[in-house]
């Protein structure tokens, strides 16, 4: 068989992919003789592509069902995509206006018609891409959360949280987006840092010629001012207690309050109450009862309510009110500052904090159990350190404002009757029955009816994901749900662990009484080399697609997780997937190189050494592989293995075995060599499953089933830790002598003698074929007593001698370790001088010290080491 010279990732990852697929290998179905395991994908947004965050994720998820499905077990990865109402509905708008169409002249039927022809030509990219990854999802069980068995859980759920209490409608404070014109969850809302003034603005005392200076970043807003709030602990406006101020501009008489909210170092100490636009101000509001004046319309325009400026938008207002108050002497001063300012993650609007009418779902209840199953460890998160940030949330959660100003989405299930009452139910003639019961008038027709023009936050469908792609709502008790739910794993962004995974465990214990998995990884976030977070804006994130073309997915794949531990963010390198890159032409390499060995069947076994250690060195190694799973620390798993391929079995194992140029190799050795290779494919299968599949066909025949991706799991096994540091301190001999080798000038291809002198209980005698071929020895002595006239060093307690006659220029290494040796015992007097200053060992902290003392029992080592070298020359 002709085995290509370089691996090409291109030829071969659709062709064993459309083969996975093709024979099955990723379908999922109820198996009572197996033990299930699960994981549902975070479902991307319809909207998008791959991108960097996506890669990662995905290939951990990829990573933890490869080896499940390998251990036996009945492996399940559910895929499908989140519809995505605002990101959705603004792509839509965008096409419409493409075709010269306005939503406004559209009914919303006809808009939802050109949302869906939206999703069925864009919907799926980002499935397909996530293919080239090598996900191995079972794309048979792929759900969209617009599809209408899923929709239908959540009219359900609604109506039955409802019923119980859980959810109300009322004016509340809400995230608004004056261009999209919908309340937003605080998820969608991006923090930037930008440029502001600070405009300081004298407010006059009513009924005086004093005043008081405040300060704000948004002068439009002293048009809803309906208080001035100082610490009740300020002697500075103690004697202003009780009093009133004028708003500047409109004259509007406001008290003077007190509350220890107040910061008396921020600012002027004096704080502007706006109820209906700031969220701090709004819980003021409250507690002091006061009016809320909301002066701003749905798009960002100023509204009646303002008196001034009506119709007009902010920041052009913002400009104009500057320039009037500084006109009538009201400004006083303005600074430039830097301050975070909110934008809407789908329009990139500045968010305006709004008083509006909206749904809202209570979550203290439901938070209780939420809570306590994760800081009891039911449900465990990687890493634990999450656990705090969780619980910090959870004891001071808000309502949930659960309502869009939308089309597309789940339409809110509440009905109005023409009193302007409603009523909910989950059908337009459930809604009929209950409003005739309500209003006791049955001639009420559902034509008299006008149900809700919002949409629920798409949150409101993907909380019950875990439960809904198994049609947990739609049939309790189906096969599905009660095979594979709860979940094993989830794997995540920490960025959602409040918007999504707390939700998902409230939905899990509401509706099924337990947890809806019981791990959650949360990866962290890929930042750029400068540790900028990757963004479109920036230019900074690499098309993951352009990767897997450059370095295979394999590679794209390793690489990413070569420096990404749980929870820590990574720093993403183009070199990293070079290294993956690299990493699979070093394993194909080594393939290579044993199918191109001639094997002679009549030939003794001379590496029963080498195979006894290896098989140890692999089952040492997949204890500690098995262990970082385990604990889900899938970077360290996959460096175990990377540690395991290259510098053991490539770079030690094969050159131990390797037999002499054209000569044939033994068949014990090659029997146990495939061997260990299979065993090292199925060890790195989860992580680069391309190259493995393809290596695990080539490298002997198989049977039309005896695929890699199926294959068993290695077992864990006992090792010998004897031979394991035996060949430990045997490969530092043989590096101690190439480095001889390097820093003397002698080539490779030189024979050397080496003498050992044996001070310790160490045996050699089962090692010296292998020193002997890996480090070019002719003969090997033992000998009692130093040897004149060589180089040595010491490893595991016995020291070695490499003869210097006839390899080195005697004269010239001589004066070379005389400078060295002068300079050494120069650097060991300047530290002995510091160790000696009393003053400096007991002012310097511990360490410095220690690191003092270290240095000096370097220095004497090395100089003694020196003064060996010169008197053997």
């Amino acid at each position: 068989m002709s085995i290509s010279t370089k691996y090409n990732p291109k030829e071969i990852e659709k062709k064993w992919y459309d083969s996975w697929m093709q024979r099955g290998f990723f379908r999922s179905k109820p198996n009572p003789n197996k033990e299930p395991y699960t994981i549902v994908i975070p479902p991307p947004n319809v909207t998008g592509v791959l991108h960097m965050g996506h890669m990662l994720n995905n290939t951990i998820q990829d990573v933890l069902i490869r080896r499940a499905r390998m251990q036996g077990k009945e492996a399940c990865w559910v895929p499908g995509t989140d519809h995505a109402s605002i990101a959705t509905e603004a792509k839509v708008v965008a096409m419409l206006k493409e075709r010269g169409i306005n939503k406004k002249d559209l009914t919303r039927e006809d808009f939802l018609k050109y949302a869906w022809e939206w999703k069925d030509k864009y919907g799926g990219i980002i499935l397909d891409q996530l293919k080239k990854l090598g996900a191995s999802c079972d794309w048979d069980r792929t759900r969209f959360t617009m599809e209408d068995d899923l929709s239908a859980a959540v009219i359900e759920v609604f109506v039955d949280l409802y019923r119980k209490g859980h959810i109300y409608r009322g004016v509340r404070m809400v995230n608004w987006d004056p261009q999209g014109k919908t309340a937003l969850s605080d998820e969608e809302v991006i923090y930037k840092q930008v440029n502001s003034k600070l405009y300081y603005l004298n407010y006059q005392i009513e009924g005086s010629d004093d005043t008081l200076t405040i300060a704000t970043t948004r002068p439009e807003t002293i048009l809803g001012d309906t208080a001035i709030c100082v610490n009740p602990n300020d002697e500075r406006y103690k004697h202003l207690h009780g009093k009133t101020v004028l708003v500047p501009l409109i004259n509007r008489s406001i008290p003077i309050i007190t509350d220890e909210y107040v910061d008396m170092e921020f600012g002027t100490g004096c704080l502007k109450v706006t109820p209906a636009h700031d969220l701090n101000d709004y819980e003021l509001g409250i507690k002091h009862k006061l009016p809320s004046i909301d002066i701003l319309n749905d798009d960002g325009t100023l509204s009646d309510k303002a008196l001034l400026y009506v119709g007009e938008n902010r920041f052009v207002v913002r400009k104009k009110i500057a320039k009037e108050l500084e006109e009538k002497g009201i400004l006083a001063k303005v600074e430039d500052i830097t301050n975070n300012v909110g934008f809407s993650e789908r329009t990139d609007a500045v968010i305006e904090p709004k008083l509006s009418m909206q749904w809202f779902c209570k979550m203290d209840a439901m938070a209780k159990p939420a809570m306590e199953s994760v800081m009891e460890d039911q449900i465990k998160l990687h890493p634990p350190k999450f656990k705090n940030m969780y619980r910090s949330w959870m004891e001071n959660i808000r309502d949930w404002c659960i309502s869009r100003q939308l089309w597309w989405g789940q339409r809110i299930p509440a009905f109005y009757l023409p009193d302007g009452s409603f009523v909910v139910a989950t059908t337009a003639e459930e809604a009929l029955e209950l409003a005739r019961k309500q209003s006791g008038n049955n001639e009420l027709q559902v034509s008299d009816l006008h149900q809700d023009e919002d949409v629920l936050d798409t949150w409101f469908s993907s909380w019950l994901w875990p439960i809904s792609v198994f049609d947990g709502f739609k049939d309790p008790d189906n096969k599905d749900i009660l095979y594979y739910y709860p979940t094993n794993d989830l794997v995540t962004a920490p960025e959602i662990l409040f918007f999504w995974v707390a939700r998902m465990i409230m939905a899990g214990y509401e509706f099924r009484k337990e947890p809806p998995f019981r791990n959650v990884y949360l990866t962290g976030i890929v930042r750029d080399a400068q540790g900028r977070k990757m963004s479109k804006s920036l230019g900074n994130s690499p098309d993951p697609l352009d990767l897997i073309e450059q370095y295979g997915a394999d590679g794209v794949r390793a690489g990413m997780l070569f420096s990404s531990p749980a929870g820590n963010d990574l720093l993403f390198d183009e070199k990293l997937v070079e290294q993956g890159r690299n990493f699979s032409n070093k394993i194909w390499n080594a393939f290579r190189l044993i199918k191109g060995w001639e094997v002679d069947e009549t030939l003794p076994c001379p590496n029963e050494t080498a195979i006894k250690w290896f098989e140890s060195r692999f089952n040492e190694a997949f204890v500690q592989i098995e262990d970082h799973f385990e604990k889900f620390r899938i970077s360290d798993a996959l460096l175990a293995v990377y540690k395991l391929v290259w510098d053991d079995f490539c770079s030690s194992y094969l050159e131990m075995i390797k037999p002499a140029y054209q000569q044939p190799i033994d068949k014990q050795t090659i029997d146990a060599t495939v061997g260990f290779l299979e065993n090292v494919l199925k060890a790195l299968h989860p992580f680069m499953p391309f190259l493995t599949e393809e290596i695990w066909h080539d490298l002997k025949e198989r049977k039309e089933k005896e695929f890699l991706i199926v294959a068993a799991w290695p077992k864990k096994d006992t090792f010998d830790k004897e031979i394991i540091e035996q060949m430990d301190s045997v490969l530092k001999v043989i590096a101690a002598i190439r480095n001889i080798r390097n820093s003397k000038n002698i080539p490779n291809n030189k024979q050397l003698d080496l003498l050992i002198k044996v001070m310790t209980q160490n045996s050699y005698d089962a090692f010296l074929s292998i020193i002997r071929k890996l480090a070019n020895i002719n003969e090997i002595s033992f000998v009692e007593d130093n040897v004149e006239g060589a180089i040595s060093f010491i490893e595991a307690g016995d020291e070695f001698f490499i003869p210097m006659a006839g390899n080195i220029d005697v004269a010239a290494e001589r004066e070379r370790l005389t400078k060295e040796l002068e300079y050494t015992k120069g650097f060991l007097n300047s530290v002995a001088k510091k160790l000696s200053n009393e003053r400096f060992v007991n002012g310097a902290p511990e360490a410095v010290i220690a690191n003092e003392r270290k240095k000096q029992a370097d220095a004497e080592a090395k100089i003694k080491a020196i003064e060996q070298s010169l008197a053997s020359l």
